[in-house]
């Protein structure tokens, strides 16, 4: 939607302006005491100011910049005495020597000195600025269109205060494994510390990855694989990614938990981030199709009509505090506490990081209910980036089973269906004819006047039930019998059988060769085996038991 022209008054008078610059951005402060009705147009090329201050003057500014900008990451923000502008310059790097096109300079306009610097320094002491422009994009409740672009966070810069050897317990591929490394705390960070059901984020510190950033009081720690100097001066980047994705879900569970309250009275008891997916814990038994439906439709509602979100710091005893949604403080909390507002919707005390309008979100997808604990609902959800991949990744399935089925989707369900009875009458026939091989296997055995007092058999096919057929139409009182089922060099499952004496011998062994897991007792020995690769040398030591034991007996 197109912003509503401004219109220069008939009487008005310009705003004494102070501007500096940046490496990235221009700065414009327009000083005017205590602002009221405050219109401001940024265009790529100019922007236009009109406002009241508290004795109701009028003032009008017009400005024609220098060099061209980017709208959608320019912002304005409104103080008591200031109206500060932020200005993202289409070629960094580049420095203005004026801020309007005209070399001739008004009388109104003057050079901000006790912000301006030499570039070469910018890093040194450019961290208030930096501050003020992640401020502004997180705070401001604006419909300018795109999502901000967050470039300036791979320009933070801070100090190392303390690095001390740490250890850290993670989970990769679902093995659980324990990292020697560091734990860094900074003069000032950019990187979230995981809390209030959201996970860290990821990032650098100069090129030291961090793997985790947790909270420790006022601090965050982060854990880094490489030890760095304190005092040290660090650049700080923030995997943009990942933060984006937090951003977009964890908005979106603040947005279904105040409208679940709002239509049905669904409370929020707990929530959690997932990798993939997420779940709200809803303190109610059941919910319906049609009220599922309903929330949804409202949800995307809220977010097409792009409602600004904001941030408030409010002082613990504020009585505004008491109307805010809450599930408590930590124990340590310390300072002012920080509301999360979406405009005419909810404002909850929360410590993690949103987006500044709903538009952000692009959309949000209910997945569905599963029973929760204690009488409750888990209601699934996917926001913004996530649901354009679950699409995709639907469709790319969607593709694949049209290739195997040889069906249209629609008759998918069906013909799995289909499938599923067929191999369960397969599985049937084939578990009955393992049985039947297995006492044929048993019976031709016995029958054998050469057989000895040792038998070995290894099948691919077959399950524990066929070994113990076999185990059983034997006399394993005489006999020792040594079974296996699976891949020839891989897992699968095992049995031994025979005199108590010699089973209980060489169990233990056989665990170790077959690196596997089992007990036994009553002369039976059974479990998995992890590699069957050393099965002929477990064959090979138990016909020597057997020989040892018959000579013994002669």
């Amino acid at each position: 939607m197109n912003k509503p022209k401004i219109v220069r008054p008939e009487e008005c008078q310009p705003a004494h302006t102070l501007w500096y610059d940046r490496k990235k951005y221009v700065t414009v402060n327009f000083m005017v005491q205590k602002p009221k009705d405050v219109q401001v147009d940024i265009q790529t090329d100019k922007m236009i100011l009109c406002c009241k201050n508290d004795t109701d003057d009028v003032f009008y500014n017009e400005l024609h910049f220098y060099d061209k900008i980017q709208i959608y990451d320019s912002r304005e923000r409104v103080y008591d005495r200031t109206i500060n502008v932020l200005l993202r310059k289409i070629k960094p790097d580049y420095a203005w020597p004026r801020l309007q096109k005209d070399p001739a300079k008004p009388s109104w306009i003057s050079v901000d000195f006790d912000n301006w610097r030499d570039w070469e320094h910018e890093e040194d002491e450019g961290k208030e600025e930096f501050d003020r422009y992640a401020d502004m994009i997180q705070d401001m409740a604006n419909n300018k269109g795109a999502t901000p672009d967050m470039g300036d966070l791979s320009d933070f810069v801070t100090s190392v205060v303390s690095c001390c050897p740490a250890e850290l317990k993670r989970e990769i591929n679902g093995k659980k494994e324990t990292v020697k490394g560091f734990n860094v705390k900074l003069q000032d960070t950019i990187l979230f510390p995981e809390g209030g059901g959201q996970p860290d984020d990821h990032g650098l510190i100069g090129d030291v990855p961090v793997l985790r950033v947790t909270r420790q009081g006022p601090d965050a720690v982060h854990f880094v694989g490489s030890p760095l100097e304190a005092g040290q001066e660090v650049t700080v980047k923030v995997d943009w990614e990942r933060r984006f994705d937090h951003m977009q879900q964890h908005s979106g569970q603040h947005l279904i938990t105040a409208l679940a309250d709002t239509m049905f009275g669904f409370k929020t008891t707990s929530w959690e981030l997932g990798r993939q997916r997420s779940v709200i814990e809803l303190d109610t038994p059941c919910t319906k199709p049609t009220q599922l439906q309903a929330l949804e439709e409202a949800i995307n509602e809220k977010i097409r009509a792009r409602v600004p979100v904001t941030v408030q710091l409010l002082s613990i005893d504020d009585p505004a505090v008491e109307k805010v949604r809450s599930r408590g403080l930590p124990e340590d909390h310390a300072g002012p506490i920080r509301i999360i507002d979406i405009e005419g919707i909810d404002a909850n005390m929360c410590c993690g990081t949103h987006v500044s309008n709903l538009s952000h979100l692009q959309v949000i997808k209910l997945l569905g209910t599963d029973k929760g604990k204690k009488n409750k609902t888990n209601l699934i959800f996917l926001a913004g980036n996530r649901v354009l991949r679950y699409a995709e990744k639907s469709f790319s399935t969607e593709r694949s089973l049209v290739s195997l089925l040889k069906t249209g989707p629609d008759e998918h369900v069906e013909a799995v269906d289909k499938l599923q009875k067929s191999v369960k009458v397969l599985q049937k026939t084939n578990l009955s004819l393992l049985r039947d091989m297995a006492v044929l296997i048993a019976q031709n055995f016995k029958n054998d006047s050469q057989r000895g007092n040792f038998f070995s058999l290894h099948k691919k096919e077959g399950d524990n039930e066929f070994m113990n057929i076999i185990a059983n139409e034997i006399n394993t009182e005489e006999t020792l019998v040594f079974l296996t089922v699976g891949e020839e060099k891989g897992p699968g499952l095992f049995l031994l059988a025979g005199p108590s004496q010699q089973v209980t011998e060489m169990g233990p062994r056989l665990l170790e060769l077959l690196q596997g897991k089992g007990a036994g007792k009553n002369g039976r020995f059974q479990g998995k085996a992890n590699n069957m690769a050393r099965r002929g040398e477990v064959e090979a030591l138990l016909q020597q038991l057997c020989k040892h034991h018959t000579s013994e007996e002669e």
